[in-house]
């Protein structure tokens, strides 16, 4: 089958020179290796998914677990406050 592929310049030139090593052509070098990512993404695991453990951290409640972030920037920024007014003092 024709198509046409359109391939990052780092990419191209990585097969172009894969090519080059192994004497085959660009073509040939492109096909080898999009058969060999497939069948590594179909293949099965060798070991089985790992487990995801739930854990309570012991938030008090009334803490907004979706504004961690926000939290912690707050502290920082605060901290960041008191070292900036240490320093002038």
């Amino acid at each position: 089958m024709r198509t046409t592929l359109t391939l990052d310049d780092d990419l191209a030139a990585r097969l172009r020179q894969q090519a080059a090593t192994l004497g085959v052509s660009f073509k040939e070098m492109v096909n080898r290796t999009l058969r060999a990512g497939l069948s590594l993404e179909m293949a099965p695991r060798d070991a089985p998914a790992p487990k995801t453990v739930p854990h309570s951290f012991g938030f008090r409640p009334g803490v907004d677990l979706d504004k961690l972030n926000q939290l912690a920037d707050e502290l920082e920024a605060e901290a960041a406050g008191r070292r900036g007014r240490g320093r002038r003092g």
